[in-house]
This record gives C-alpha cells, sequence and structure tokens, in this order.
C-alpha cells in the first residue's frame, strides 16, 4: 500500500469516528434546555408564594415612604368584600354610627326627663359621646363608695349601653377631683386614690348591670390634673369633682389595622 493509499485510509477512519460521536451532542443541548426550563419554573413558583412580610420589605427597599393601602376586593363576605354589597363594611359602619348617635339621643332625653342637666352633661364629637357626672350624683365628699341615689341612673345608662353593645368600642371611665387648696397641689397618694376609686366603682357596676363586654370597659384615675374649672372658687372646684365616661364607637377600619383586643389573648 503506497502513502497514499495509506493516507487516503486514515483520513476515512477518521471521519468515521466523527461521525459516530456526534449523536452525543444533541443530548448536550436537551439537557441545557431542560434545566433552564426547571429554573425557570423555579423562579415563577416562588414569586407566586412570597409572603406579605416579604413583599412589604421589597417595596420598602425601594420606597421608604410607602404607605400600606387597604385593598377592597370583590365579593364575598370577609373584611375586603365589596361595599356595594349588602351587609358589607360600609353597610355596618353605617349601623354603628347609627347606633352610637341614638344612644346620644336617648342619654341626652334621659338626662332632660330627670332634670339632671345642672349635674349631668352629654355632648357628642363625632364617633365619641362624652358625659360628665358632678360628684354629687355619684360620691359623697372624698368618698369612693356610690350612693344608693346614684344606682338607678346607672341602672338607666347601663341599659342604654347595653342596647348598643354591638357598636360600642370602648367605655371609659375617668376620676377627677379639685385642688382643695389653691395654693398647694393634693396630696398624691390620696388624690390619685380616690380619684381612680371612684372611676373604677363606677366600672364595676356598669360591668354587672350591662352586657358591653368587659374588655371594652377602661377605668382611669386622673385626680386633680384636668380641670374643668378654676379652683380658686367653691363653684369651680364643684365643677371639677367629677367621673367622665367616654363611649367610642367601633370604626372598622381602624380595627382591621389592629383594634382594641390586639392586645389580648384567646
Amino acid at each position: 500500500m503506497t502513502d497514499g493509499e495509506r493516507g487516503k485510509a486514515a483520513l476515512k477512519n477518521l471521519k468515521g469516528k466523527k461521525n459516530r460521536g456526534g449523536g452525543a451532542n444533541w443530548m448536550d443541548t436537551y439537557g441545557d434546555m431542560v434545566t433552564l426550563l426547571l429554573c425557570f419554573f423555579v423562579l415563577l413558583y416562588s414569586m407566586s408564594t412570597i409572603s406579605e412580610e416579604n413583599w412589604k420589605a421589597l417595596v420598602m427597599s425601594f420606597n421608604p415612604l410607602a404607605t400600606e393601602t387597604l385593598t377592597v376586593t370583590p365579593g364575598g363576605d370577609g373584611p375586603n368584600a365589596d361595599a356595594d354589597e349588602a351587609g358589607g363594611p360600609v353597610d355596618l359602619q353605617k349601623q354603628i354610627d347609627e347606633d352610637i348617635e341614638e344612644l346620644y339621643q336617648e342619654l341626652t332625653a334621659f338626662v332632660a326627663q330627670a332634670g339632671e342637666q345642672s349635674n349631668i352633661s352629654v355632648t357628642k364629637d363625632g364617633g365619641k359621646i362624652y358625659i360628665s357626672f358632678n360628684q354629687v350624683v355619684f360620691f359623697d365628699g372624698d368618698s369612693p363608695v356610690l350612693k344608693e341615689e346614684a344606682k338607678p341612673i346607672l341602672d338607666t345608662v347601663s341599659e342604654m349601653l347595653s342596647n348598643a353593645a354591638e357598636s360600642i368600642d370602648e367605655v371609659r371611665v375617668l376620676g377627677h377631683t379639685a385642688q382643695a387648696n389653691p395654693k398647694r397641689p393634693n396630696n398624691v397618694e390620696t388624690d390619685r386614690t380616690l380619684a381612680s376609686q371612684r372611676a373604677t366603682n363606677v366600672v364595676i357596676y356598669v360591668q354587672e348591670h350591662s352586657e358591653v363586654d368587659p374588655a371594652r370597659l377602661v377605668s382611669e384615675g386622673i385626680g386633680q390634673w384636668r380641670p374643668v374649672a378654676t379652683n380658686d372658687t367653691v363653684e369651680g372646684r364643684a365643677q371639677n369633682r367629677r367621673v367622665e365616661m367616654i363611649v367610642s364607637g367601633r370604626d372598622l377600619e381602624q380595627e382591621l389595622q389592629g383594634g382594641i383586643l390586639q392586645y389580648t389573648t384567646e
């Protein structure tokens, strides 16, 4: 065999080897494509299951001044139900506001009918009702014990609160005293204790005689520190010695963000 014939044979043999090995090239390409598709679907899945907290963190990282906006979802009967549907949040809030207004009208009518305008005042501001009782209505001087003649008044008030119980967010009772000596503050311990005991005793009576959720009843002893009149006169000190009751109506939008019961446990 000549050198030329041997060269042709070697070239033919090399071509045959290349043809036999070329079958694996398409498998490499196919494997790469499958791997890319897998990564793509894993990415889609991770995006579809992102948590609300992670999403908020991502948004805040781009815009620290971003604020959360309540999204209304059409249909359903949850907290984000369509506001136009009967029984939705708008209708419920309207009913709450009407209940609080009706409570205010009933309290005003009761005070007028009982002739207690000089001792009891009722005002309303927004979704809150403010009731102020002079000391003579509930207590004797320097005493935290409820007077017997005060109990029928609290019975009536408790009944009215019960009728609006589902629409009440909070009933806060504040105990106030007067500065007995205009030139010298009251004894701190005596002042705060008396104010707190009076507010607490009113709350206890309301809790025992109404259907308002006890978790929504709060008492506070303010003492002499929020006067509504001067302590230089007997009349002024009489006005400062009082018990205030603040009735707040429910605010559904605020409840969605964490209402008054957010610190309680099941």
